[in-house]
């Protein structure tokens, strides 16, 4: 029997098997996309997860065994004291529940798998591991929050906020020998933990921002290594973050404030004896607002004071006489609760490309991407002298730094020198938006190694890769991908430059589902949807912005709707039905909520913000004047509410709330009655006013009536064929769905020509126009650029999901979500002539590589262990395809034929396919 070796993580994380050819055998290096190895997590049933790779073909696991111990001691010698689950005859290697003695605060679990596939057992080698973190209330009441609750010297609690940092530390004597040792901390707004002055982890920005009345996120780190016998020095400094946020008393009715900031940390020791102890924040902590960080603000940048560095602060033996006893202050309100969602962090650099004088002597550096994050900065200089560096996006004709879209963000960072050799600084507690920034206080002329680009967002994987015969639809992708990873700030912000960055809902609708493929999303998106639950009012309202930082409960089915669309994207792409589970019955809150207040004789009344961004007739206005290319707004939120009570019937099961469905049924047969008694106009054959998205979402959602849907399709074709000359007139809403509908219909060309334009209004106008991101306008650089943020997602509409879906065929096969079976069916004759693409799905590497030309097809595809694919080829016979150079004959394959196609269902493995 053969033996594979097994590398493990665990909770929503993957993992690798690798399994060579001719039984040779090596452990894979892929990395984890979730949580690998968590400490504190606060789930007593946490899902385990492992991948199957393989060098040969049609692996499939059979069964598995689950092992998991108190110690690595006891796993290592197969003792399972929590958790032998036997041989468990399943192919299931996703979310497997834990199902072993219940757990407890802080307990350590190790814990291995063995998997049996039909090519043999597949022993795991190395061991998993996990914490639970402290479960309830009640185990926190002996440890205080502490901070300084007032305004220091130069703050200042206005519209333009300043304040200083908190530095606390705190002297501790540890009299025997450290076996083991982890601390909590809950550092808010933002916090850096260090022992024995060395930073605790290399997270940045942390911990993930939440409506801190609601929840509070602590952190769980094992700080063995870091602590000695004897003396040892805890220090955290604490920035400002979205607790005290960037606005003061400044429109209390919109802006939520939520105070100092302030700190609760726990440090639990465990001695080689057996003993234990505990230090806690209290009032024996030192605190001085009196430190080098003079201000931190989000909208408006960090002030940093080389000149007041501490030396030593946090290390022992400082003299900490003149610093103040910490005040116990009052905590936050939020109930506390183990972060399951990645920390940010930097992950990577970007070098400038140039530097230039302007003519008051300043300097422009551009940085050649819009990117996200800070600027790390490297001078010489005297005592005092002060380097600023302001951000933006763009520039002016001149050549200076274009900020009317900033608004009132002044987006500036301040370092003045200490005058000692070179000094090497960056921000810790705020994030910038930006390509360009302007330099002055440089006594000699700036270099480009004077400076470096640090590139931050959750620390989450790439996980798509998408390439193809046409240039421009290459740099669109990659545009995608640096608006994308910018806007991830702990939740999906919609823009990082200007005086906004909040969590608007409409921007993800269906967006986040383009994003799962290029990047591992899930608990960054599970982890919103508590925030979009922890929001909703006790009658069933939910907000536009969530957390709701800005408070708007205006009440709309599009943008709330997202709270659905986004569960349904978790399920379908991660198979996580849990997720599902948890929410629905919020969901249904919700969705109650708007039957009882806004359903009239069966039409959704309540509309707000229409079909968002629809592409003006002029180059120059910023929202369309145009009557005829608007949509009826009580037309989108009841074709919108029709689908959302479609998903939901789909999750009433998943949710073993089949009670439900009928409900569910007669009032979407009801709307859809109304729906086409209201707009259906069957001598034109359209919808409304006959805009795109009228007639795209009745199509899209099933609600045209039977033999009409090829005549609404056609003459919504010839709209944007002919009356738009093949570009983009929808909004945010239809273009949501716009792409895939034109291929699933049978026009990819059409939907190709919209990716592939370069004239306005489309994706490749802002490529031509220098974009590096995604615009928030489709005229971002004519209509008032004041009003455009240059780094924003939401018109991306379906686009990506299109890439995959349509032109690579990666598609999750709804039946059986989370690419447990995959559909491979690219539209070969959209209008490219090769896709090269790869996703990392919870099962492993997905690769589609397809070139075609006159002699035919050729396309190279990878299909994870222990999943398959349904694969579409464009033959009329089998007798012109072959699979890995073998002709195509039921002896070896499944398959059969429809449409000019042939359907061959491949188990897992590496192909070389080619059509004739």
């Amino acid at each position: 029997m053969k033996k594979f070796f097994l590398h493990l993580t665990i909770i929503l994380s993957l993992f690798t098997i690798s399994a060579k050819a001719q039984n040779r055998i090596v452990v894979s290096d892929l990395k984890c996309e979730m949580l690998t190895n968590p400490e504190g997590i606060d789930v007593l049933q946490p899902r385990l997860s492992w991948k199957i790779k393989a060098e040969v073909n049609d692996v499939k696991q059979t069964a598995y065994q689950i092992i998991a111990s108190t110690s690595l001691e006891k796993l290592n010698a197969g003792n399972g004291d929590l958790w032998n689950s036997g041989k468990v005859e399943s192919d299931a290697s996703v979310n497997v529940i834990y199902n072993g003695k219940k757990l407890k605060d802080r307990q350590d679990i190790f814990w291995k798998v063995t998997v049996f596939t039909n090519k043999g057992e597949i022993q795991s080698k190395e061991n998993a591991h996990f914490s639970i973190g402290i479960l309830t209330y009640a185990d926190w009441k002996s440890t205080r929050w502490i901070g300084y609750e007032k305004a220091s010297l130069g703050d200042s609690i206005s519209q333009y906020s300043r304040l200083s940092a908190r530095y606390l530390r705190k002297e501790i004597n540890l009299k025997k020998k450290v076996k083991n040792a982890k601390v909590f901390i809950m550092g808010m707004g933002l916090y850096e933990l260090y022992i024995n002055g060395n930073k605790i982890g290399d997270q940045v920005l942390a911990p993930v921002p939440t409506d801190y009345t609601k929840n509070i996120k602590y952190n769980v780190f094992d700080v063995t290594s870091q602590l000695q016998e004897g003396k040892n020095m805890l220090g955290t400094i604490l920035g400002n973050g979205r607790f005290f946020t960037m606005r003061q008393d400044y429109k209390p009715y919109k802006i939520k404030t939520f105070g100092y900031p302030k700190m609760a940390l726990q440090l639990f020791v465990e001695y080689t004896d057996g003993s234990k102890d505990v230090i806690r924040t209290d009032d024996t902590w030192k605190v001085t607002t009196d430190g080098p960080i003079l201000s931190n603000n989000e909208y408006d940048g960090e002030e940093y004071d080389a000149r007041k560095e501490m030396k030593g602060w946090n290390t022992v033996n400082f003299d900490d006489k003149k610093w103040l006893s910490a005040e116990y202050v009052q905590e936050p309100g939020g109930f506390y609760e183990g972060q399951m969602s990645a920390n940010m962090k930097i992950k990577r650099e970007v070098k400038p490309i140039s530097i230039k004088q302007t003519p008051k002597g300043t300097y422009i550096l551009d940085m050649g991407q819009n990117m996200v994050g800070w600027l790390q900065l490297k001078v010489k200089g005297n005592k005092g002298e002060k380097i600023t560096m302001k951000f933006a996006e763009s520039l002016q004709a001149d050549g200076s730094l274009y900020i009317a879209n900033l608004r009132d963000a002044k987006t500036t960072d301040i370092y003045t020198l200490k005058g000692e050799g070179e000094e090497v600084w960056e921000p810790r507690f705020i994030f910038h938006g930006f390509r360009f920034v302007e330099i002055s206080g440089f006594t000699t002329k700036p270099t480009l190694e004077n400076f470096v680009g640090k590139v931050v967002y959750d620390d989450i994987q790439t996980t798509g890769t998408f390439d193809s015969s046409n240039p421009i639809m290459n740099q669109i992708f990659k545009n995608a991908w640096w608006g994308i990873s910018g806007n991830y700030k702990g939740m999906p912000i919609d823009c990082p430059q200007r005086n906004e960055r909040q969590p608007w809902l409409g921007d993800r609708t269906t967006g986040a589902y383009g994003e799962s493929f290029l990047f591992d999303n899930q608990t960054l998106y599970a982890k919103w949807l508590d925030d979009i639950k922890n929001s909703q009012t006790i009658d069933g309202g939910i907000p536009d912005v969530a957390p709701a930082f800005w408070r708007y409960y205006g009440d709309n089915v599009t943008w709330p709707g997202t709270y659905i669309t986004v569960a349904d994207m978790l399920y379908q792409q991660f198979g996580d039905a849990k997720v599902v589970e948890k929410q629905y019955p919020n969901m249904k809150k919700w969705m109650d909520y708007m039957e009882e207040n806004y359903l009239v004789d069966d039409i959704m009344t309540k509309d707000k913000y229409g079909d968002w961004c629809v592409p003006p007739e002029s180059l120059e206005l910023i929202r369309s004047k145009d009557p005829s290319r608007l949509t009826d707004g009580e037309l989108i939120s009841s074709a919108f509410y029709y689908q959302l009570l479609n998903i939901m019937k789909k999750f009433a099961v998943i949710a073993n709330s089949q009670n439900d469905i009928k409900h569910y049924d007669e009032l979407a047969s009801r709307i859809k009655k109304a729906f086409n008694t209201k707009y259906l106009n069957k001598e034109k054959n359209s919808y409304a006013n006959n805009t795109v998205t009228a007639n795209l979402l009745p199509l899209t959602f099933g609600m045209v009536p039977d033999g009409l849907q090829t005549k609404i399709f056609e003459n919504l074709a010839h709209e944007v064929e002919v009356t738009k000359n093949g570009h983009v007139s929808t909004g945010v809403i239809g273009t949501q769905f716009l792409m895939r509908t034109l291929t699933n219909f049978g026009r990819g060309d059409l939907a190709f020509k919209l990716a592939s334009n370069k004239t306005y209004p489309s994706w490749g106008y802002m490529v031509e126009n220098g974009a590096t991101t995604i615009w928030e306008l489709w005229n971002g650089n004519t209509a008032d650029p004041a009003m455009n943020s240059q780094n924003h997602v939401m018109l991306l509409g379906d686009l990506l999901i299109w890439y995959y879906e349509n032109m690579a065929g990666i598609k999750s096969n709804p039946e059986t979500p989370g690419f447990k079976q995959i559909i491979m069916k690219p539209d070969f004759n959209a209008g490219l002539t090769y896709v090269n693409a790869s996703y990392e799905s919870v099962y492993g590497t997905i690769k589609s590589d397809w070139k075609k030309d006159k002699k035919g097809l050729v396309w190279n595809i990878s299909i994870p262990a222990n999943s398959s694919a349904k694969v579409y080829l464009p033959a009329n016979d089998v007798s012109a395809v072959s699979i890995n150079k073998q002709r195509l004959d039921k002896t070896s394959y499944t398959y059969s034929t429809e449409k000019n196609q042939v359907v061959v269902t491949l188990s897992s493995g590496n192909y070389a396919i080619n059509v004739k």
